[in-house]
């Protein structure tokens, strides 16, 4: 296959990823982003990931902080994966699984949000941020892709998943982004109609 049409089948198959995914998940993504924009009228929202999922977590912490595309006060959000110090301690001196639900203990509150992100659904550390996060009274967001992977059954009723139908890693991740962009819109929109 000719580096052009390897181009076009990655634009072609992620179009086709984001068209099964607003077809399917449109009303999940909603109560997401609006259960988000009440969370932080008075609370806060905590992210994780790994690798790209990693970026990402961090990516939607500033979108939060400071704005996505209107002007508006700074939010709560904190990325459980930017702080060195904290990862590398609690790896150490635990388990690398430990990393995020550590933090949860530490900073977690009830009424907060956690956004984990997964692409398999199968992170054990994100599984474990999950568990911390229900025992101390967060509601969970997750983002997953595949079949969900363990992370779907260990959901809640309310929490809320957002599943990617696709197998590829990179199709989820570029649509992972997209959502994430579209979480932070709503929360714009939500927060200024109040």
């Amino acid at each position: 296959m000719s580096l052009s049409n390897r181009i076009k089948q990655h634009f072609t198959t992620s179009i086709e990823v984001q068209i099964k995914t607003i077809t399917n998940l449109e009303p999940q993504i909603i109560t997401a982003g609006q259960l988000m924009a009440t969370c932080l009228q008075q609370h806060k929202i905590l992210s994780c990931g790994n690798g790209g999922s990693a970026a990402q977590s961090q990516h939607f912490a500033a979108e939060i902080i400071n704005r996505f595309e209107t002007e508006r006060r700074a939010l709560a959000a904190i990325s459980l994966t930017t702080d060195t110090s904290n990862l590398t301690s609690i790896a150490n001196d635990y388990a690398f699984e430990n990393i995020f639900s550590r933090q949860i203990e530490a900073l977690g509150q009830a009424e907060d949000i956690l956004l984990a992100i997964s692409t398999s659904g199968n992170s054990p550390n994100i599984l474990k941020a999950i568990q911390a996060a229900h025992a101390k009274k967060l509601r969970i967001i997750a983002l997953t892709g595949c079949n969900g992977g363990t992370i779907a059954k260990t959901l809640t009723s309310s929490d809320i998943e957002i599943r990617i139908p696709s197998q590829s890693t990179a199709r989820i991740q570029e649509v992972h982004l997209l959502i994430i962009h579209c979480l932070c819109d709503i929360i714009d929109q939500t927060l200024q109609q109040d």
